[in-house]
């Protein structure tokens, strides 16, 4: 989980905890991070590429966002974020895509090297 998402993220995450959240967060750790993430027959852009997908077709922004930035660690450039997001557009819709990209490009500028791409195309 710290690999694909960072030290920050996963530490805020455990911060928030509450007994109400435990076992989600416990579930989430366990199942999407301990089983998912880990199996060797995809490999973790892969995994990205799925992930970003599933999250714009389901108009999950902050969690696309979070997403995003994973991505990129996993060794996905602005450029296959943005061909990803842009065949999103045909099997979730235009609407949704133009959603994800504003999305992307907020993550992607947030980048300590980088302001991120171009503007995404307005819709």
């Amino acid at each position: 989980r710290r690999e694909v998402l960072g030290d920050a993220h996963v530490d805020r995450a455990q911060a928030r905890q509450t007994p109400f959240t435990a076992r989600f967060q416990d579930f989430i750790s366990r199942y999407a991070w301990g089983e998912i993430w880990t199996d060797p027959t995809l490999t973790r852009r892969e995994r990205s590429m799925i992930t970003m997908t599933a999250l714009v077709a389901h108009g999950h922004h902050d969690e696309l966002a979070m997403h995003v930035r994973a991505a990129r660690r996993n060794g996905l450039t602005p450029e296959e974020i943005g061909a990803v997001l842009l065949q999103s557009a045909v099997y979730c819709g235009v609407p949704a895509a133009n959603s994800a990209f504003a999305v992307a490009q907020r993550a992607l500028a947030e980048e300590p090297d980088a302001g991120g791409p171009g503007e995404p195309g307005a819709g």
